[in-house]
């Protein structure tokens, strides 16, 4: 009788052993799974999440809020952070789509390929970066050689580049941002950002501060410039050139970039048909609205 127990008390064990290894090994290729369907376009979803770029933000928003006022009971979710934050919720299969005010990087596609995601870029738009200061600054251009020198800290007082004396307060955004990224590339060439340099999480905290500082310099999405601070011209050796529309489309302006979508795989469903809408004429125009610069034209 005691063998007779002992037997079946094994048997038991082991079966619920293999139960629960069957379930885990169900629940590991469900994630998986998920994480497939996640951004190429869930079927029969009606929602969809994107996330990242707080340059990207305002025409994400526009864009979402234009498409559910003509598709009723279909869901787009619109939040910022940053471009690296985005493509990490991306890798991580928790959005749809990751936007961004820069490319992917080389690490960040292997990353996202070792975690069975497979980033698809799409170029939605172009963007202008404004480096800004405030009214009262007499400053009207910098070189991009003045440029970088005040943000790696060998131009330390605005009369050294034609301003008055006053010592410069230089405004960054945080390492999350592809306009960081996209700054330091272009601007800085190599070099770091000062050490004194204010670091900022999002654009709108970056305008407070210049627009109540005299001695402030920062720089933001030329779609965000209002008239509480001043953009600069800027000349990147082929003399001074306004943020203008026209200079941005035809890359005269020196800090042109395009912005992008980045999907897991080609994007199908409601995924597809977002995208599909910002590409579209009536979706081209809505960033022109926005203040951006339509990339099919």
């Amino acid at each position: 009788m005691v063998n007779r127990l002992k037997s079946y008390i094994i048997f038991t064990l082991f079966v619920l052993g293999f139960v629960f290894l069957g379930a885990g090994c169900i629940g590991n290729e469900s994630s998986k799974d998920s994480a497939k369907e996640t951004s190429s376009g869930r079927a029969g979803s009606q929602e969809i999440s994107l996330k990242g770029s707080d340059t990207v933000l305002p025409l994400a928003q526009a864009e979402a809020e234009e498409f559910m006022n003509e598709n009723p009971g279909k869901s787009v979710t619109v939040t910022g952070g940053g471009s690296g934050v985005g493509i990490t919720a991306l890798i991580d299969g928790e959005v749809d789509i990751a936007t961004a005010s820069r490319e992917m990087r080389n690490e960040e596609v292997e990353y996202a390929r070792v975690n069975g995601i497979n980033p698809v870029e799409h170029a939605i738009a172009y963007d202008g970066i404004s480096v800004i200061v405030n009214p009262q600054n007499p400053v009207s251009e910098l070189t991009f050689g003045q440029l970088r020198g005040i943000y790696n800290g060998s131009v330390t007082n605005w009369k050294e580049v034609g301003g008055e004396d006053r010592p410069i307060v230089a405004i960054s955004r945080d390492s999350s941002s592809g306009t960081y990224e996209y700054f330091k590339e272009e601007v800085l060439l190599g070099d770091e950002f000062r050490p004194d340099a204010l670091t900022q999480p999002a654009t709108g905290v970056i305008i407070g501060e210049v627009s109540q500082n005299p001695n402030a310099v920062g720089y933001i999405g030329v779609a965000y410039l209002d008239k509480s601070v001043k953009g600069l011209n800027l000349d990147g050796g082929n003399g001074s050139v306004p943020p203008t529309p026209e200079n941005i489309i035809s890359g005269a302006y020196p800090l042109s970039r395009p912005l992008y979508f980045y999907t897991n795989g080609e994007p199908s469903g409601l995924t597809k048909e977002f995208i599909d809408f910002v590409m579209s004429e009536k979706g081209q125009n809505l960033i022109s609205e926005v203040g951006y610069f339509p990339i099919n034209r």
